[in-house]
């Protein structure tokens, strides 16, 4: 590992947490959304190293209307909702005009009330302004009402099952730069001077639970508390800036159509896209699938390491669990001090870059499998986050763990040693995001006992079981939202052992 004085990494790490100690402007009632990632810099063991904007924005809809009932749905084959969304950034501004069309099928066994619509940025004060919000073809929807982060509309005539409703939303986002929040928790929506993060930005439906209702949870103050079904997504980018050193790194390849980026994504969580005028591109191919690594200029060697880290994952991973299934795998270096997953897409801290050592044992390489792994635990098989968060990120930082044993074996002993065993993580993994004792007990809890717990269960059950059950469990619940009950019933399919005592040794509610 490279030698890096402790003058220097003090200074560094001084000047990570003060970034981080910064007042968050987010709206906090609820709190502000605030993605947790493992082990930010400032968390390191003390020895390692398509108009411009109006001049007035629209004025809010009332609240409330006089009630219209929506079209009357049609019969159609049970499909994952689709997302047609045309957007045009005023990058300089920092500005985003949209058209969004929804067509919703019913795919529950029972008749929905109503709808609901996740709206992320109508967290942060003024920037998102509802201009339009219609049934199609283009009748005004009534009678809705807006939370924070959220719009309910009530249905007079249930969306029976396999039923399918369509209906459109125009709006515009004065997109933010948020500053770190009191816990040092930055959000990845948002803007900065190297880069524009365009992260659950667009209003979407969530998971229904029949007979209790729509998966909405509030935010917490750290952790993430979405939920997402697959849907398939279109999406146009139209980038109004004369700038010609704008990039665009997104979820899915882009085509370039009449000035317009097109985008086509289906059976994914999210659509996420990043621009930027300083990115560098580095790129190579794994089992025919592109993995495009963007970095700024002064971060090169760190951009290359993410690359290489990242295709060996993608490469590790298709082996032990399944083959990824997209085109394109894209990592992108975040103006931020956090990382975070979506489909196809995972941010990685600018943090990460500037103290990367040049050696496989070190934070960088480790975070980038650990993100690396989300498209298999997150992605493919998808969970609830706010309140059994261990079933992505537990399995997530164990995948680490995987990725040196494998490739690495001789960085493994630092992997324990300052990825693990340093915090002494104890706490039931089966926590949520709303733990009382704040973040470090959260992330101990669920990311790092949770690596504990699955080496433990490893060992009890031998080797080959273990990987045929996470074969499985992938198989099982592939694009779906799988729960720890469907978790356990997979995973008792592959043992015989008595599992009590190591359940109970490490979840409360087993």
């Amino acid at each position: 590992m490279r030698t890096v004085s402790l003058i220097f990494l003090l200074i560094i790490l001084a000047l990570l947490f003060t970034a981080c100690a910064q007042p968050s402007p987010v709206d906090v009632s609820p709190p502000a959304p605030s993605p947790t990632r493992l082990n930010t810099p400032t968390d390191l063991p003390p020895a390692l190293t398509p108009s411009a904007p109006p001049t007035d924005p629209p004025a809010e809809p009332a609240e409330k209307h006089s009630l219209t009932p929506p079209p009357t749905p049609t019969d159609s084959p049970l499909s994952v909702p689709h997302y047609q969304i045309d957007a045009a950034l005023d990058y300089a501004r920092h500005y985003l005009s949209v058209e969004q069309q929804i067509t919703y099928t019913n795919p529950y066994p029972e008749p929905l009330p109503d709808l609901l619509l996740i709206v992320e940025p109508s967290r942060y004060p003024g920037t998102f302004t509802l201009k339009e919000l219609n049934w199609q073809p283009g009748r005004p929807i009534q009678d809705y009402s807006r939370d924070i982060g959220r719009i309910h509309i009530p249905l007079e005539i249930a969306l029976q099952p396999g039923e399918t409703v369509e209906f459109s939303i125009t709006y515009d986002l004065n997109i933010p730069s948020p500053s770190p929040s009191f816990y040092g928790r930055p959000v990845p929506f948002g803007y900065s001077s190297r880069q524009t993060n365009l992260v659950d930005w667009y209003p979407y439906i969530p998971p229904y639970l029949p007979g209790s209702g729509w998966i909405a949870h509030q935010a917490g103050a750290f952790g993430e508390h979405l939920v997402y079904d697959v849907a398939d997504f279109d999406v146009t980018v139209l980038i109004l800036d004369a700038n010609p050193n704008l990039v665009i790194a997104a979820s899915a390849p882009g085509t370039l159509v009449n000035g317009s980026w097109q985008y086509r994504l289906d059976n994914a969580r999210n659509f996420a896209w990043s621009v930027s005028d300083q990115y560098l591109l580095s790129t190579t191919t794994v089992d025919s699938v592109l993995v495009l690594s963007y970095y700024f200029p002064f971060d090169a060697d760190a951009g290359e390491a993410v690359l290489r880290t990242t295709a060996e994952s993608l490469a590790l991973y298709n082996d032990l669990f399944g083959p990824y299934p997209r085109q394109v795998l894209t990592v992108v270096e975040a103006d931020f001090l956090d990382g975070m997953e979506y489909e196809g897409l995972y941010f990685l801290s600018k943090g990460f870059y500037g103290l990367y050592s040049g050696d496989p044992a070190d934070y960088l390489t480790a975070i980038a499998a650990h993100e690396t792994a989300h498209q298999w635990w997150y992605s493919m098989v998808g969970n609830d986050q706010a309140f059994e968060p261990w079933l992505d990120e537990a399995l997530s930082t164990y995948s680490e763990k995987l990725y040196y044993e494998h490739l690495y074996p001789e960085a493994l002993d630092w992997w324990w040693t300052y990825r693990i065993n340093y915090y002494d993580p104890q706490g039931w993994v089966d926590g949520s995001i709303y733990n009382p004792l704040g973040y470090r007990a959260y992330r101990d809890a669920v990311y790092l006992n949770g690596a504990v717990f699955f080496d433990d269960l490893r060992n009890l059950i031998g080797e080959q079981p273990f990987f045929d059950f996470l074969k499985q469990y992938l198989k099982e619940y592939y694009l779906d939202i799988a729960t720890s009950d469907d978790f356990f019933a997979v995973l008792d399919q592959f043992t015989q052992a008595d599992l009590q005592p190591l359940l109970d040794r490490y979840f409360e509610k087993r």
